[in-house]
């Protein structure tokens, strides 16, 4: 979900209008790790000749702090089995500076700004850092991932050079380590009481065609009732922004929560403008029929997720927006207790006139930024191979998410299965421990990322059977580089956010039917007269010359 004061990759990629982008492949490959710095002096208790896949293990005893989220629903505790299990196999001690989740942002702000942040600085979301680059209190990271060979060797196997160049900065370099996954998951799709399909001899439907037929066929047996009634609408910029984004998918444009002003057309080669093009105005109509015809509650664009979700348990509604937690944790979990028989699904995205393609997904996630004060430290180079092992070895990132082999977990097939007695994240309401309640792992802190057999590995079967089913779709690439200069990124910037908030409220007027779409051509007169041409000239030029400096 983007949140509402995130910047869109757009955004982010016109932000860092960087000079020149390096692949990752040798020991110290392009411009990363090429800057000069000596850090002979900063090799205290480094591994000699440490190697991807090798067990990390300081020469000598370390510490090394750590800004930790401190999330309420598994808040930290000093004996937790993960602080001491890591100790045990790196050497390493971690010393949390705990902050608050609701507080994390602000808090993380005060301490860099103030000179005091603790050397390594987790759970940071691109754009966040770009804030702290200028006053050089973070370093470039990417002159120093030659001493990191797991996270060089994810980068060379899984392809994912274009992701880190879109979060390089204007000196070329970039400033966070993100998570890195081996494929982009999907996120949300609809979901069915299936119990009333079955009833009325209904299957779920696999296309946005059959999405109408099923509506229209719930609407004639229940005529009182919206079938569809969607979330996800307040503190948004893009209400139903879940709905808008798959759907968008399926039409083959970035909506909802994955709007951006600019797209890459990539037949045509060159940057448009995502609000104006055609496939955007026949996802419009397409909502705007559902709308019409009474399939779809007009309340969805409004209404808070509590009320969206009353309506489902009410059975005045038999569809909604999902994601696999929200399907299991809440939908079936109070269905199940209120209504008897119910039973609800999740399809995978239905397709539309895109075909089976999936937009846009970046494999990255939130990262980790390391303080400058963290480069004065004699132990730098052990500091960096530490991070290394714990966020980017399968072995590390293994341990991070389930713990310790014959204690929090066993083994079946290669599969990892929670110990008889422990539950995640509610798998087992009975069980007397909590993996991260009472172990410390599963913590959002450190576990993110992985190859596909990692992250797949906590699937529940509902979540399981969505994510192989969008897995064997098309990865469209993501759209290429264009950095901005800064007067142009000044510029830009002028005439993004008005544009935008054009585009959205228009979107919704057309859907609801309080614009007819009959006016779709004094729209684009209206975003042509707010600038919009001039701003797809300016990413189109920013392209062309970034593709002669760069060969």
């Amino acid at each position: 979900m983007q949140n509402a004061g995130q910047l869109s990759r757009r955004q982010i990629l016109a932000a860092a209008g960087f000079i020149g982008l390096a692949t990752l492949t040798g020991c110290g490959s392009g411009d990363d790790g090429g800057d000069g710095k000596d850090l002979s002096k900063k090799q205290n208790g480094a591994m000699k000749n440490y190697r991807a896949g090798q067990q990390f293990k300081a020469a000598k005893p370390l510490s090394f702090s750590v800004l930790h989220n401190n999330n309420p629903v598994y808040p930290m505790k000093d004996g937790w089995l993960f602080w001491k299990e890591l100790t045990k196999r790196t050497g390493v001690t971690l010393k949390p500076v705990d902050v608050p989740l609701a507080d994390y942002e602000k808090k993380r702000s005060v301490l860099i700004g103030a000179g005091d942040a603790p050397f390594l600085i987790p759970k940071t979301y691109h754009p966040s850092e770009v804030a702290f680059v200028s006053s050089g209190a973070i370093l470039p990271v990417s002159d120093y991932v030659h001493l990191m060979p797991n996270f060089r060797d994810k980068v060379r196997k899984w392809k994912l050079e274009p992701e880190l160049d879109s979060i390089r900065q204007s000196d070329g370099k970039y400033y966070l380590l993100p998570g890195l996954h081996e494929k982009a998951k999907a996120g949300y799709s609809l979901s069915f009481r299936t119990d009333v399909l079955d009833k009325h001899g209904l299957s779920l439907p696999t296309t946005w065609d059959e999405v109408h037929d099923v509506l229209k066929a719930l609407r004639e047996e229940y005529p009182r009732t919206y079938p569809f009634s969607d979330r996800w609408s307040t503190n948004t910029p893009f209400p139903c922004g879940a709905l808008f984004g798959y759907l968008g998918q399926a039409f083959g444009v970035r909506a909802g929560w994955a709007y951006d002003n600019i797209s890459f057309d990539h037949k045509a080669q060159r940057f448009v403008f995502t609000g104006a093009q055609d496939a955007y105005r026949r996802m419009v109509e397409y909502l705007r029929g559902l709308v019409a015809e009474k399939l779809m509650d007009p309340e969805s664009f409004s209404q808070t997720d509590d009320q969206a979700v009353q309506k489902l348990l009410a059975e005045k509604s038999y569809a909604i927006s999902a994601n696999p937690q929200e399907l299991v944790q809440n939908y079936r979990y109070n269905l199940e207790k209120q209504v008897d028989g119910a039973k609800i699904e999740m399809v995978p995205v239905p397709l539309g006139p895109a075909g089976p393609v999936v937009l846009g997904g970046t494999r990255l996630e939130n990262g980790v930024m390391v303080s400058s004060k963290a480069l004065k430290s004699d132990s730098f180079v052990a500091m960096m191979q530490f991070l290394d092992w714990l966020w980017y070895s399968d072995e590390g990132q293994k341990f991070c998410k389930w713990g310790v082999e014959g204690v929090t977990y066993t083994e079946s097939g290669g599969r990892p299965e929670l110990k008889p007695g422990i539950s995640l994240m509610g798998s087992d309401p009975d069980a007397p421990k909590d993996l991260q309640k009472d172990y410390g792992f599963f913590n959002g802190v450190f576990t993110y990322g992985g190859s596909w057999a990692l992250v797949s590995s906590s699937f529940s079967p509902d979540e399981k059977r969505f994510q192989d089913a969008m897995s064997q779709r098309e990865q469209l690439p993501i759209d290429p580089a264009h950095p901005l200069q800064s007067f142009e990124q000044e510029q830009s910037t002028l005439w993004d956010t008005p544009l935008k908030d054009h585009v959205i409220q228009n979107t919704l007027q057309f859907v609801l039917g309080k614009r007819p779409l009959s006016e779709w051509n004094a729209y684009l007169a209206e975003l042509k007269s707010k600038n919009m041409q001039q701003l797809v000239d300016l990413h189109n030029k920013a392209y062309e010359r970034f593709r002669k400096e760069n060969g």
